[in-house]
């Protein structure tokens, strides 16, 4: 094999697998161990003290090391220097593949093949012939299958819309997406067998469910906490010259309740929420700021003083969801429900609290 190496590669690649099997060697653990992620990642960006994004390459101080540690990589800036692509945390993929159960012979889809490397676990550790990736970004496809051929790799990595799935190699047994969702989309249930699992991510979590018939499955969330890039979309942005003239009303939530406790259930009351927040000069916590991608907005101050505009009032959603949960709710305390024509989320008890997705994903 080509792949640069200098021998410290190797053994930090040893380690990082070392440190996420944590005593339990697997299959999986075996695919980290064999395949090299700096070969998938050659260069990565950091950002610097004044929030800028530096480039950081084979060969520069910090590359190995932040090669081989548990942690999320950005991978792809836009032209604004938005992230748009990364490699995900090592532990989170391990515990997504995990999940998904595969065995030899299973036909896999992957969503988002990014730059290649989890399609590598995959077809390492299934065969290529059974591993199929895609991915929207031609160029990021480009990239993926040109690292896939220098680990000696050649799954099917084609360009496309994920939501979609790819139907030429259907039907799947097992479906994965390293791209966050807002909903599980109808097309991936339809080319999956019955009987099938997919584990995608869904808002601040990650949802593993089970095709029960055509159009149909039921599952959980893992316990994971997990934030995948969206699926690229258009949507407005935060109206808060509008929502600053808008009267205030009173909220008893605190708003870092939405930034703590109420960070996942309301990634799925509602779906593709942004947020942000604002400090004073002593970095204590004055304000956040939601939107969503209709052009809905929430900023909540400290005092108390809410102020909402667009077609939702979205801060009225997190006083719900405060009244709902008493602490931070456990992911897999949430149960999703997939019909041809729906997509429920319900908490706790039959009869509970519940949300539909949207239907769109």
């Amino acid at each position: 094999m080509t792949w640069p190496d200098n021998g410290a590669s190797a053994a930090a690649r040893q380690q990082m697998a070392a440190d996420l099997a944590d005593g339990h060697w697997n299959d999986w653990i075996d695919a980290f161990s064999a395949i090299p992620r700096h070969v998938f990642v050659p260069c990565f960006y950091q950002q610097n003290a004044e929030g800028a994004w530096q480039p950081v390459t084979w060969g520069e101080p910090g590359y190995l090391e932040a090669v081989y540690s548990d942690e999320a990589l950005t991978t792809q800036l836009d032209d604004h220097g938005v992230p748009t692509s990364s490699s995900s945390q090592p532990s989170v993929m391990l515990r997504m593949l995990d999940a998904l159960d595969a065995e030899d012979g299973h036909r896999v889809l992957e969503l988002g093949a990014g730059t290649g490397y989890n399609a590598a676990l995959l077809a390492h550790r299934l065969g290529a012939s059974d591993v199929t990736s895609i991915d929207i970004d031609y160029e990021l496809v480009k990239a993926a299958v040109r690292h896939l051929e220098v680990v000696g790799l050649r799954p099917t990595v084609v360009v496309g819309d994920g939501a979609q799935g790819w139907p030429s190699r259907a039907p799947y047994d097992r479906v994965i997406a390293t791209v966050g969702l807002h909903t599980i989309p109808q097309q991936l249930l339809q080319q999956a067998v019955p009987g099938a699992v997919i584990v995608v991510p869904l808002g601040y979590g990650i949802v593993r469910v089970t095709v029960t018939g055509p159009g149909h499955a039921v599952g959980r969330f893992l316990d994971t906490p997990a934030f995948f890039m969206a699926r690229r979309s258009s949507g407005a942005p935060p109206q808060f010259d509008e929502a600053a003239q808008q009267p205030p009303t009173d909220s008893s939530v605190p708003p870092a309740d939405l930034l703590g406790r109420l960070k996942f259930p309301a990634s799925i009351a509602l779906p593709g929420y942004n947020s942000c927040s604002w400090k004073d000069d002593e970095g204590n916590l004055e304000a956040v700021g939601v939107w969503t991608p209709d052009g809905s907005t929430a900023t909540a101050h400290a005092s108390g003083a809410v102020r909402q505009c667009g077609p939702q009032r979205l801060w009225d959603t997190v006083e719900h969801l405060a009244r709902v949960f008493e602490g931070a709710p456990a992911r897999e305390e949430f149960r999703v429900t997939i019909t041809p024509t729906k997509q429920t989320v319900s908490y706790g008890d039959v009869g509970g609290a519940s949300w539909d997705l949207p239907a769109s994903p």
